[in-house]
């Protein structure tokens, strides 16, 4: 792969790129380019040659033309809230913002379908269709700021992923800039369509396959009625326990998070929200579906907490206490920064029966690299989120985070997970893919990778390990 530096000169990558979208939609100075550096995974860092603010698919399929016609590397972004380094232009090259391919295309309510360029806010897309008793089911914590395209990306989920599932269970279709320029329709309005399941290949792949410039959506029915409970707890243990109490007792929560301590804390310091700061843990279970049988299910779920001797149980009677019993997880993340300025947020899976024996090495893993960990994660689908709460601008405490970081990924996989929930691969993880996968395993993702990028433009050095064979 040619090198940006050498391949064509910046003015002459200006002039082109400017033709396309007109020269104040094109930043080449580093001033500009500064908050495009990197993504939410901010110890990673790579300043792109150019970008480029696109507002439609042909302006995307001419900036990747022209990226090939220089051997540039080119990489799609979003809103940036991705934490595994997937935007990140290591190799330098074009930054492609997807932002301003904010509209949403079509709404068609009797078949439950709708179609939205690839900037669109995901939260936006249940928005537009509330007052139809419809909804876009994924609800990355990001939601109100990540891209449904980002969300296609890294096969996002949310804290209702135990319910109803991550992205790719809601996604009928893309179309796609190809790393050659081509514009490709994969998918539609069906089901089930014939052939290979090329929809199904593209959610996940990070950006490395093509850029994704609209979504088809699955709308998904607005539960009837909602069940919010939150719980304390005095120990991580019996709030695991209580995790896996509820699912074995046949029981599917709209969504079951958990808040440790360390998060409380934050919470509180920020938001003052009236939460517990010398309870270990917290539950926040949510039940949802038609009202009838819910206050059943309501008093089984307390049960089962009163049974792992959770201390105290406030129950959500109005849509106001609903909202705010979640704003303790949907604050979680950034309240975080009261403690430290940084943090790396792991993303690994493991089996709900293990949660109390990982939960309890993860603490021995920070407290080996004297680091704090923050625990705010999906507990009901085994989705762990260790924050990593440290300062970058230290070498050593650089160094611990990562080291940290490698041994909580080697940790679930060793009990039977996986590396990543939801938040992909990346940079990142690059390294940990040898855990879960074979050289051969390896080498036949990369051939399909090579398939549709034979080039190696379209965002090189992600997901892969670097020393992966052609």
């Amino acid at each position: 792969m040619a090198s940006p530096a050498t391949s064509v000169s910046i003015s002459r990558l200006k002039r082109g790129l400017s033709a396309i979208v007109g020269a104040a939609s094109v930043l080449c100075d580093a001033a500009d380019m500064r908050a495009y550096e990197c993504d939410a995974y901010a110890i990673a860092k790579g300043q792109p040659t150019a970008v480029v603010l696109v507002e439609t698919t042909e302006q995307v399929s001419q900036v990747v033309k022209l990226c090939n016609r220089y051997a540039i590397p080119f990489i799609a972004r979003g809103t940036g809230t991705g934490l595994s380094g997937g935007a990140t232009a290591i190799h330098g090259g074009v930054v492609i913002s997807l932002v301003r391919m904010n509209r949403i295309l079509s709404i068609d309510i009797p078949n439950r379908r709708m179609t939205a360029e690839a900037g669109c806010i995901s939260l936006n897309l249940s928005k537009a269709v509330a007052s139809a008793g419809l909804q876009f089911a994924p609800d990355p914590s990001s939601q109100g700021n990540c891209t449904v395209a980002g969300n296609v990306a890294e096969n996002a989920g949310g804290p209702h992923t135990l319910k109803y599932g991550v992205t790719t269970n809601h996604v009928t279709g893309v179309k796609m800039v190809l790393p050659n320029g081509d514009t490709i329709q994969l998918g539609g309005d069906e089901d089930d369509p014939s052939g290979y399941d090329l929809v199904g290949l593209v959610n996940g792949s990070e950006g490395t396959l093509g850029i994704v410039t609209e979504v088809t959506v699955r709308l998904s029915p607005l539960p009837r009625s909602y069940r919010t409970l939150m719980a304390v707890f005095e120990t991580v243990e019996d709030a695991t326990q209580c995790v896996t109490g509820i699912i074995s007792a046949g029981m599917i929560p709209g969504a079951i998070e958990m808040v440790d301590r360390v998060v409380l804390y934050a919470l509180e310091q920020a938001f003052h929200l009236g939460l517990p700061q010398d309870a270990s843990a917290m539950l926040i279970i949510e039940l949802d579906g038609f009202d009838a049988g819910l206050d059943d299910e309501a008093d089984k779920a307390r049960a089962i907490c009163i049974l792992n001797h959770s201390r105290e149980i406030r129950v959500a009677d109005t849509v106001e206490q609903r909202a705010a019993l979640w704003n303790a997880r949907k604050k979680g993340v950034g309240s975080l920064g009261r403690l430290a300025p940084t943090k790396i947020t792991q993303d690994g899976v493991i089996p709900r029966s293990k949660l109390p024996e990982v939960l309890k090495q993860i603490a021995e893993i920070g407290a080996r690299h004297n680091m704090m960990v923050s625990n705010l994660f999906h507990a009901g689908d085994g989705n762990l989120h260790p924050g990593l709460l440290f300062d970058e601008r230290d070498p050593e405490q650089m160094r611990h985070a990562k080291e940290a970081g490698e041994e909580i990924l080697k940790l679930c996989v060793s009990v039977g997970g996986s590396i990543t929930g939801e938040h992909g691969v990346g940079i990142e993880k690059r390294s940990a893919m040898s855990l879960l996968f074979s050289e051969a395993d390896i080498a036949l993702m990369n051939r399909i990778r090579l398939v549709f990028d034979p080039r190696n433009l379209c965002n090189p050095g992600k997901v892969l390990p670097l020393n992966v064979a052609p």
